[in-house]
């Protein structure tokens, strides 16, 4: 089957102090959040001068497949397009249909399954389509990715090389500690086909952390969680990286080196999270702290997206190391398998 372009779909950010508020508001719409909470998130951003690292992240990640897309003779142009902020994806999709458009791959910024990981993604998609009442191109969104060899080896080396930058007295002791976004526990059960006890994120979280460890000879490790922004009274999955932290401390550990295995690009909930919260902690409690980078700064990371696309137009096999079926890919926003990426609360 032939494509004519590729669209980069991702989360979005804000770009300058005056978006902030208005982007929070876009992503907590129809969810209640109380306008104080918007407030304390909103100062995250502000820390970092109100601009989001998101946006310049995925270009320079869209530049650097474009380059690959060229190196390897696949001539697809690269379609950028955001949910919550500028460029959103309806403008995008539109663009494409103006340029000619009628069949395009495309690239969610999430390895995992689950409803926010992958099946908003094709409401997304689905949403853009209708936007357009009629034209549309038709989306293929490419597969999840969590267990390719090239997402789980730039992990890898990037836990080798942040264990480097501990004291060298501290590392052999070090603990490692994966984290990903946390959900609120009911929609983790609902997500994924019953018949296998829900929880495909954490599942699968969990997956691509093993295998990242097995890679780094490490086999004894922790998968905790970050980012929670829900009321406090509704169930979220834990640990929390901070309290994680005070745990390693209590029982003895002196060191610990972070791997956020769920993100695929040092955005601002990685850089506050991790880079302030958690880091500040453990300095406070007196322990060596050392965070692994994302890789989308990773030439392999280009690699693998190439491949993802080399999977559709020319049924090259599915790498992957693990035994979860291969899942993700739908067609203008279909919905995947029955069961599968659910919203918390879906029959």
């Amino acid at each position: 089957m032939s494509y004519d372009a590729m669209l980069w779909l991702s989360f979005g950010g804000p770009e300058g102090p005056q978006d902030v508020m208005p982007f929070l508001e876009n992503v907590t719409r129809g969810r209640g959040v109380p306008r104080e909470r918007l407030a304390e998130v909103a100062e995250h951003y502000h820390h970092f001068g109100g601009v989001s690292p998101i946006n310049e992240l995925n270009r320079k990640a869209i530049a650097a497949v474009e380059a690959e897309l060229r190196a390897q003779g696949v001539d697809l142009p690269v379609y950028f397009g955001n949910r919550n902020w500028t460029p959103y994806v309806e403008d995008a999709v539109r663009r494409m249909a103006v340029d000619g458009v009628g069949r395009a791959l495309v690239f969610p910024t999430s390895a995992y399954g689950g409803y926010s990981a992958c099946r908003q993604y094709d409401e997304d998609i689905a949403r853009a389509r209708e936007a357009m009442e009629g034209g549309a191109p038709e989306l293929v969104k490419l597969r999840h990715f969590f267990d390719h060899p090239l997402f789980v080896e730039c992990f890898a080396d990037a836990v080798r090389v942040a264990w480097m930058r501990l004291p060298e007295h501290e590392r052999g002791a070090a603990r490692l500690v994966f984290t990903a976004h946390s959900i609120p526990d009911s929609a983790d059960r609902a997500a994924g086909p019953p018949q296998d006890g829900g929880r495909l994120y954490s599942r699968q979280v969990a997956e691509a952390a093993r295998l990242v460890a097995q890679q780094c000879g490490v086999a004894d490790y922790d998968v905790v969680w970050q980012s929670r922004s829900g009321p406090a009274h509704v169930p979220w999955l834990e640990p929390d990286i901070v309290d994680h932290i005070d745990t390693l401390h209590g029982a003895g550990a002196t060191a610990v080196v972070v791997c956020p295995v769920g993100f695929v690009s040092d955005h601002l909930e990685v850089e506050w999270d991790l880079d302030n919260e958690a880091a500040e902690r453990a300095g406070e409690l007196g322990m060596a702290f050392a965070r692994a980078l994302t890789p989308s700064g990773d030439a392999r990371f280009a690699r693998l997206v190439v491949e993802l696309v080399r999977e559709h137009l020319g049924g090259a096999p599915a790498r992957k190391l693990s035994d979860f079926p291969p899942a993700g890919c739908t067609l203008n926003g279909a919905p995947c398998a029955s069961g599968c990426c659910e919203p918390a609360g879906a029959p």
